[in-house]
């Protein structure tokens, strides 16, 4: 074990360090070492108390204005109230029964102080507070460690304020720097210019002016973004490496046939993105491919076009969808699109013909038992479901193609394990209907070459998007709802979207999302100290309820969600599809995937409880057909708030990628790359996969180069150690992606 392995208890003692494991994670010298500042202030450069937020835990820099010891009245006690200042704004510090604080605390002195930030009596105060005085006269140790250099503010807790933690980063600095490896080959370091990683660890937790932090930025941005790109260029060299069958469509063949029943002529997009499919498939290694669009950009059918070759070429093909509504929805256009070439074998199917087949976890036992006899003995051509098509008994005869729908809900593990029933591995293409910016896809998804469709078909219709202020202006929801029935009285059909299903859901799941919805940084953003005063988000059954007996009177209103059986769900899909019901008022299980041409008209209800990429999915459901579609953004939060801008971004543009970079941009990269993409935290800490674009690629280049000539690192030990730590039980999933 390093120097940099040891744990904390070695260095800072047990009762420290079991805080800095509990309350930041950090259990090692390294990570000790690697918990870079979030911020510097300089001395004299007093922090703007205007921007604190409540609830947030903040280290400030401010200079004490005024202190005042109040007795309590009646009783037995005190209170002393300070009051800093950083010229403009000002913030209470409340101790209680700490007079002798008045002592230090002296009027005039500037110091670092943590806590809590509260409410009280409409003021923003931190109650008893840490706190570390910055005067010479005081003889501040802090006051001397600090001088003349910028001071360092680090993510802390309420257990470990900034400035301890400074102290055992400076212990840990002061023992181990020297103990610091180098991962990045010395010809890399020169070929770009950066500093030696320990001279970067002393300058980022030392610098002594800007100069000496962006040196030390720009040599750590390096470390994140380049020892992350081995580790995807080596999953890439593995995978390509293995064995595979060509699967090359047939002239006359299964898809020569679907494509002559076509309706439309493909797009440059469709055609451009199938070539490089049917390329990759050709080839005696598996393909490893990302195809991500557009909504409605037609990513379904260039994968039909995928699975129709591998089956011209003797193989089968599987799509895995993450719900069963979409496995359903896939399943039945998929078979309508075909006609009788989804009929191989049967009475009426045409020759060239296969079967597809549905496979889903709540099937009746005869369906179930029917489904896997295809896919075993080779009837099935395709075969698409849930994860169900992953259990044991699940086997094919010849599986050529895994497809991956909405690949963000599913891990490496789960789409290895589809992969692993094929006899060599088969090909991989995985979607998914959120765009990606090209950085983001470069480093989250870097294992697989990407394909991206930004055309969409013609024939499909402009979607107008407004945002209806329901608190603000109450007739501009009336006039929705009028909306909707006029788009119903001209033939054409409409969604209502709520967060929840109804009030009906069980305590600990309803309690479980309502917590989520508060730990939500965006609500917090937006409801402050109000937060807990929000009303329940609106549920499907409730406003269901509510549009039959008032403003949808007399139009035929079918409710959706998770909760209804399978037989149900699809049952109401088929009779909407079919235009049987005029508005479908739903949870999120329409967002993806779901192809109704005649809906026209989409209200979203607390709109502002939905992100901005999902907001984008739910509206692609309408404008597919050639009438043009309206989605309306219902909300309650007034006007300059975040969710309000949130929300006009979101009705100011139809750009997918433009809506997922400002959605990245408020969620934060950590949300992205770390939390919501594995259930780890980040590895991210000074690189910006939106900002440090020349670094990902070119730290991609330098990996792929490196990796062709030593795979296993042999000559590169402190790398691979930096590969280990990045890849260690813990951070697994990081690079599994679900």
């Amino acid at each position: 074990m390093g120097a940099l392995d040891e744990p904390l208890t070695k260095l800072v003692g047990d009762r420290t360090a079991k805080v800095l494991a509990d309350s930041l994670k950090l259990r090692t010298v390294g990570d000790l070492l690697h918990h870079y500042p979030r911020r510097y202030v300089e001395r004299g450069q007093l922090t703007s108390l205007d921007e604190l937020e409540i609830d947030e835990h903040v280290t400030v820099l401010a200079r004490i204005e005024k202190v005042t010891l109040i007795p309590f009245r009646g009783r037995k006690g005190d209170r002393l109230e300070v009051v800093v200042t950083d010229g403009r704004s000002r913030l209470s510090l409340v101790f209680f029964n700490q007079g002798w604080r008045q002592k230090e605390l002296k009027s005039g002195a500037q110091g670092l102080f943590a806590g809590k930030v509260g409410v009280f009596n409409r003021s923003r105060q931190l109650v008893s507070p840490d706190y570390q005085l910055l005067d010479e006269e005081a003889g501040s140790d802090a006051a001397r460690q600090f001088a003349g250099r910028l001071i360092p503010v680090y993510g802390a807790s309420a257990q470990m304020p900034s400035w301890k933690l400074s102290i055992c980063i400076e212990t840990a600095l002061t023992k181990h720097l020297g103990d610091v490896g180098e991962p990045l080959p010395a010809e890399l370091r020169e070929r770009h210019g950066l500093i030696p990683l320990p001279e970067a660890l002393e300058l980022i937790h030392r610098p002594r002016g800007q100069a000496d932090r962006e040196l030390a930025q720009s040599r750590l941005r390096w470390d994140e973004a380049f020892v992350l790109q081995v580790a995807l260029a080596q999953r890439r060299a593995a995978e390509s490496a293995l064995p595979a069958v060509p699967r090359r469509a047939r002239a006359g063949g299964l898809l020569d046939a679907f494509d002559a029943r076509l309706p439309f002529t493909l797009t440059e997009g469709q055609q451009k993105v199938s070539a490089e499919i049917a390329a990759d498939l050709a080839s005696e290694h598996p393909m490893h491919r990302l195809l991500q669009g557009e909504v409605g950009s037609g990513k379904t059918l260039v994968a039909l076009r995928a699975m129709l070759a591998v089956v011209d070429a003797g193989g089968q093909a599987v799509l895995l969808a993450p719900t069963e509504v979409l496995a359903q929805q896939h399943h039945r256009s998929i078979v309508e699109m075909m006609g009788d070439l989804a009929q191989g074998g049967m009475l009426g199917g045409s020759d060239l013909g296969t079967r597809v087949v549905l496979l889903t976890g709540s099937m009746g036992v005869p369906a179930r038992r029917q489904a896997l006899l295809d896919m075993a003995c080779g009837d099935a051509g395709i075969a698409i479901g849930t994860h169900a098509l992953i259990e044991d008994k699940v086997q094919f005869q010849d599986l050529g193609l895994v497809v991956v729908d909405e690949q963000h809900r599913f891990g490496v593990e789960q789409r290895d394990a589809l992969r692993a029933k094929g006899e060599q591995p088969p090909h991989l293409l995985v979607m998914t209907a959120t765009p990606i910016p090209r950085t983001v896809a470069m480093t989250v998804f870097g294992d697989l070459e990407t394909s991206v469709l930004d055309q969409l078909p013609a024939g499909r219709s402009p979607i107008s998007t407004h945002v209806v202020p329901a608190l603000e202006k109450p007739n501009f929801l009336t006039r929705a709802w009028e909306r909707v029935r006029e788009e119903v009285a001209k033939g054409h059909q409409a969604y209502v979207v709520c967060p929840r299903i109804g009030d009906e859901e069980p305590a600990a799941e309803l309690k479980k999302k309502r917590k989520a919805a508060e730990e939500d940084l965006e609500d917090v953003a937006d409801a402050g100290a109000g937060s807990d005063e929000r009303r329940p988000p609106l549920s499907v059954v409730e406003t269901a309820g509510k549009l039959v007996g008032g403003p949808l009177q007399g139009l035929r209103v079918e409710i959706l969600h998770g909760r209804l059986a399978p037989e149900a769900k699809d049952e109401v899909m088929r009779r909407f599809t079919a235009g049987e019901v005029d508005v479908l008022v739903a949870t999120t299980v329409i967002e993806v995937g779901v192809n109704v041409p005649n809906s026209t008209a989409m209200v979203i209800m607390d709109a502002d409880r939905f992100g901005v990429s999902q907001l984008h999915q739910l509206r692609g459901r309408v404008g597919r057909g050639s009438a043009a579609g309206l989605c309306l953004l219902v909300s309650d939060m007034p006007a300059g708030s975040a969710a309000r801008a949130r929300l006009d971004a979101v009705a100011g543009t139809l750009d997918g990628f433009e809506l997922s970079r400002i959605d990245l941009e408020q969620r934060r990269e950590g949300d992205v790359l770390g939390q919501a993409q594995s259930g780890v935290k980040s590895s991210l800490k000074v690189l910006s996969v939106l900002e440090d674009e020349e670094v990902i690629l070119t730290a991609r280049t330098e990996a792929t180069r490196l990796v062709a000539e030593d795979r296993e690192l042999a000559a590169h030990p402190e790398l691979r150690t930096a590969l280990e730590s990045l890849l260690d039980e813990d951070r697994a999933a990081y690079m599994e992606k679900g």
